[in-house]
């Protein structure tokens, strides 16, 4: 395909990367560190580490898993933990060390750690005390071998470290009986590290960085293999994308979405670390009146979010009032970003909310809209450096400008496969290096992509196809409605019909009304027929409505 999105590239910004600029992220992280060794790193629960900290915590957390547990190149470390101090220091102790990170989601039950631990093959874990009792469910049926427990405040100095564990355990009683009479403690892994050498390993691109887990909502969860090539490249695409609107060494990020979300990691955690950044971790962004108080005490200039987290935010007393006076850059992901949120989002914070686009299986970001537009278009952008595009039928023919068709993706950020699934990584994956991300798009003349919606979620009425993304952007924008999700339900006569199911922000707000409201804004056939009314959705953990959930219900 002609690369016909290079002319509309913002100024400043170059047509292709060096993907192997850097062997590893290891590499990377260091020498980043040593640039900006006293400016400020990671941020939590009012400690900051600067980048020399974070380097010489890590290092000692390395020299802990060579010294201690003898563990290195070829060897798996699960990493359940929510935004704490403790997973950057861990992430990059363990990227260092030759390991593979494998990210597990903490809010997993017994039975998604169980198939993720025994998938992965992790040969240890660090494990928040707060989740602690499902690893303990299933610790005689996984082969994890070593296991580390962390509380929330470890990080943290004394005496805030004893405090905040003292609340967390006895006072807000957040951290339920388990025993694992095994497992270390974090301070004693540090304690034991910091006495301990750090050999440094050589790590190529070739060696798996991330075994990254799809989220399971499209079926069993896979392995995603993201080799430190892969996430190298995509660190410095999405550099390249930034470099001309942001500082190096001067941004502040808020860092609500968790960093073990694909998305978080490679723009927040990898790619602001890599330029600098300082990331406000927000360990709990559903607690809404704590985050906004977090944000009224920093002047933070970047956000990323999926489109709840930020209609969440508008919905919050608060919010409003704050300084969005160094905000320049918010991005939303994930999920698409209804029109309503991000016009209200302008309106408040006088930032535009702009659209990026990527998968799991492309590490992750594919797209993103150019950082000096104005305004929310409903599209996610162009392809960021090295990376091509392909809008293709059926029948793998590829299509013209503004026609729907399945988006295919070729690039260095693209994985390596799905870990023991060679079927599935041969149904996605071309040997040309094309992989088939299973959501319908269209490109305009200019080269932007528009996500139409995800392949299995279109609808199919009386053999039209209807994309729940188009009907979710005209109910959300109804004053009464607080959250939406489109689904299809079962029809004996036209297949499937529109379902909507509904959050409502004014309680009087009736299915008729509703309905009424659709015709005057949605051609006849995509004009929901059912409306369900419900107190919230489905959400994954990043605070993605599950549409999947709410069609296995009615078996749509």
């Amino acid at each position: 395909m002609d690369k016909i999105w290079l002319s509309q590239y913002p100024e400043g910004i170059a047509e292709s990367i060096n993907p192997d600029q850097f062997p590893s992220l290891g590499e990377m992280f260091e020498s980043s560190a040593r640039r900006y060794a006293t400016k400020p790193a990671y941020t939590n629960l009012g400690v900051t580490y600067s980048f020399a900290e974070l380097e010489a915590a890590s290092r000692h957390f390395a020299a802990w898993l060579q010294n201690d547990l003898g563990l290195g190149k070829g060897h798996k470390l699960a990493l359940m933990l929510p935004n704490l101090l403790q997973y950057p220091i861990a992430l990059f102790g363990a990227l260092r060390a030759g390991l593979t990170v494998v990210n597990v989601n903490p809010l997993y039950t017994a039975r998604e750690l169980e198939h993720q631990l025994k998938d992965s093959g992790a040969d240890a874990i660090v494990i928040l005390a707060n989740f602690a009792d499902t690893l303990a469910e299933v610790r005689s049926k996984v082969g994890i071998q070593h296991i580390l427990i962390t509380e929330v405040g470890d990080a943290c100095p004394l005496p805030k470290r004893a405090v905040v564990n003292l609340a967390v355990r006895y006072i807000k009683r957040m951290v339920p009986d388990y025993r694992i009479p095994e497992a270390v403690s974090w301070t004693k892994a540090m304690a034991a590290g910091k006495k301990s050498s750090f050999l440094p390993v050589s790590v190529q691109g070739d060696d798996i960085a991330f075994l990254q887990y799809t989220g399971g909502t499209t079926g069993v969860a896979k392995g995603a293999m993201l080799s430190h090539r892969n996430m190298v490249a995509n660190v410095l695409q999405c550099t390249e994308w930034f470099q001309p609107f942001l500082g190096k060494g001067r941004e502040t990020m808020v860092t609500a979405l968790p960093m073990y979300h694909i998305f978080s990691l490679c723009v927040n955690c990898l790619t602001f670390a890599y330029i600098g950044g300082h990331n406000l971790l927000i360990t709990n962004p559903r607690d809404m009146k704590g985050f906004v108080k977090t944000l009224s005490r920093t002047s933070f200039t970047a956000i990323t979010g999926v489109n709840t987290l930020f209609n969440g935010l508008l919905n919050t007393a608060g919010f409003k009032d704050l300084d969005f006076s160094n905000l320049h850059l918010a991005i939303g992901g994930g999920m698409a970003v209804h029109e309503s949120v991000a016009n209200r989002w302008q309106e408040v914070t006088g930032t535009p909310l702009l659209e990026g686009y990527g998968l799991t299986e492309t590490s992750p970001v594919v797209a993103v809209m150019p950082l000096d537009a104005k305004a929310y278009s409903g599209k996610i952008g162009l392809p960021v450096p090295s990376t091509e595009v392909s809008i293709r039928d059926e029948s793998g023919q590829e299509l013209g400008t503004a026609e729907a068709g399945e988006l295919f993706v070729r690039g260095p950020q693209v994985m390596v496969g799905y870990l023991g699934r060679a079927e599935a990584t041969a149904n996605s994956l071309s040997e040309d290096g094309w992989f088939a991300t299973g959501d319908m798009a269209s490109i305009d003349t200019e080269g932007y992509l528009k996500i139409v919606d995800r392949k299995k979620d279109m609808i199919l009425v009386s053999g039209f196809n209807v994309y729940p993304n188009e009907i979710e952007d005209v109910v959300a924008a109804h004053p009464g409605v607080f959250e939406v999700a489109a689904v299809g339900a079962p029809d004996d006569i036209k297949g499937e019909i529109v379902k909507i199911v509904v959050v409502r922000s004014d309680p009087g707000l009736t299915k008729e009304e509703l309905i009424n409201y659709c015709r005057d804004n949605l051609t006849g056939y995509k004009v929901p027929k059912v409306v369900e009314f419900r107190s919230e959705l489905p959400k994954s953990n990043v605070g993605k409505i599950l549409r999947r959930e709410l069609r296995d219900e009615q078996g749509s």
